[in-house]
């Protein structure tokens, strides 16, 4: 019996069918097998995975009758309706002014040494007076605190009495690849040993808030209480330390970021025998190399780190590095981003001699540099002494210049400059250059008067880009503009 067009019987169609359907089983089996089993890992690791709760006796107010389930800086990324809830009079955590009740919090973090030291992040553990350890046997030991470093935003603790305890495997977070399967272990929202994974989705990222941690970015469900967790690799070792989320809503939106664990196990090592950090420190401000600044700079392609100033009294000044060079190389690595320096300097020790590939005038030159200690709260701007300047000038950039005041000079310490007093529609405006703007350099050109400006805008080249050096609110920065 006949029941398709061209005398097909349906025995004959079954067996078509069947002949595609084993291919496509197939193909989906092969394709399950070859995702990553996580449960031997977990099951390895789990034991040296720690929850970690704290309390903190109040200051001025506050109440709180139980534990949050993540800490107080986590709290404030969440969304209002939140908050309020969480800190709000009729909150089952406590809430209102005056009840001098202690605050608690919760948090993540790992066991590296078997006799109690444990990693996780500074913003856990901040202004504890009390640090509470729990293992997952439900074990609860009390731990001290042994040094902080707010910069990269790791703590270190110790298990009182730790003995025999288990710890996690050590990896090499500068092995990591994108693209390759990682795995978290924490306590978000105060649910103990959470089992979230995904891929590595990029390294080295510079984040606004910390500029010498090359951060991990990863897909990983991370949420308020994973913070300070291990971030693991398909061998089980640990390969970075959970720190952070990117989020508009409060909770995790697909980017999360993780510490390291090579700049991770260098903050452990020096606070756990010096109790200190100290950071290799240039002394320069950089700024990134886009197209048209490298056109103007010479390069072929955008890659550097443009050093915008030089601090006085700083090993780069000492070293004779120039405002306007750009470094290429680090001690034989390359400089790509401009973020990719500071945590090639921080991490070299202080007093070594590192070597520098730099782009000066159109050529590379090679400077040594002995690594000085990162002051506690940053370097000063060079100053030197000043000089004059004479009468006002307009110019074809569509901007009016002036002798730059001595107020003002003095105030932003610098040598010399002029003032932009005015700018019209033109290069200078479409360059971002501002009124109240102080230029100090014109195509690489210095600047220390209103006439020399003159000869600088004389000198251009015809349709190229050029970089203008400006001083603006206290901070260097080099602009393109398009005469």
């Amino acid at each position: 019996m006949s029941f398709w067009p061209g005398g097909r019987n349906i025995a004959a169609v079954g067996v078509y069918l069947l002949c595609l359907l084993v291919p496509l089983s197939l193909a989906q089996t092969a394709s399950a097998r070859s995702l990553p089993d996580f449960t031997e890992l977990v099951e390895n690791n789990s034991s040296a995975v720690v929850n970690i709760s704290t309390t903190t006796e109040p200051k001025a107010g506050g109440n709180r009758s139980r534990a949050l389930p993540f800490d107080e800086r986590q709290l404030e990324q969440l969304p209002d309706f939140f908050q309020d809830f969480f800190r709000g009079p009729q909150s089952p955590f406590g809430g209102g002014q005056g009840g001098g009740a202690p605050r608690q919090s919760m948090g993540s973090g790992f066991i590296v040494s078997s006799d109690g030291y444990v990693l996780t992040n500074n913003h856990v553990v901040e202004g504890a007076d009390e640090i509470i350890v729990r293992l997952n046997d439900r074990r609860e030991l009390p731990a001290k605190l042994v040094g902080t470093d707010p910069r990269s935003d790791m703590a270190v603790l110790k298990i009182e009495n730790g003995d025999d305890l288990p710890v996690v495997r050590v990896g090499s977070s500068k092995d990591l690849k994108v693209g390759e399967w990682v795995l978290a272990i924490g306590s978000p929202f105060g649910f103990d040993y959470t089992v979230t994974a995904g891929i590595v989705s990029a390294v080295g990222r510079s984040l606004p808030s910390e500029n010498y941690v090359p951060f991990i970015q990863t897909d990983v469900a991370i949420n308020p209480g994973n913070s300070g967790g291990p971030l693991f690799n398909l061998d089980g070792e640990v390969v970075g330390i959970n720190s952070q989320i990117y989020t508009r809503s409060g909770g995790f939106m697909g980017v999360s970021f993780a510490i390291p664990i090579d700049d991770a196990m260098n903050v452990f090592q020096q606070i756990r025998d010096k109790g200190a950090v100290s950071r290799g420190w240039l002394g320069v401000l950089i700024q990134e190399v886009n197209r048209d600044l490298a056109q103007s700079f010479g390069l072929k392609r955008p890659r550097g780190a443009l050093i915008a100033e030089v601090m006085s009294g700083s090993p780069a000044e000492e070293a004779g590095l120039k405002a306007g060079d750009i470094v290429l190389e680090y001690e034989g690595e390359d400089v790509t981003l401009s973020s990719d320096l500071p945590p090639m300097v921080g991490r070299t020790p202080v007093g070594e001699t590192a070597s520098l590939e730099v782009m000066r005038e159109g050529e590379q030159i090679t400077l040594d540099v002995e690594i000085g200690k990162l002051p506690e709260e940053g370097g000063e701007p060079a100053s030197v002494p000043a000089s004059g300047n004479n009468g006002p000038s307009s110019s074809p950039l569509g901007m009016t210049v002036e002798p730059l005041p001595d107020d003002v000079r003095n105030s932003l310490e610098i040598s010399g400059g002029v003032l932009v007093s005015d700018v019209a529609q033109g290069p200078a405006l479409n360059a971002g250059i501002r009124p109240r703007d102080v230029i100090t350099e014109l195509n690489r050109r210095p600047v220390n008067s209103v006439e020399e400006f003159r000869e600088a805008v004389a000198s251009l080249p015809d349709d190229s880009a050029v970089s203008v050096r400006v001083v603006r609110q206290g901070r260097a920065i080099y602009l393109v503009m398009k005469p």
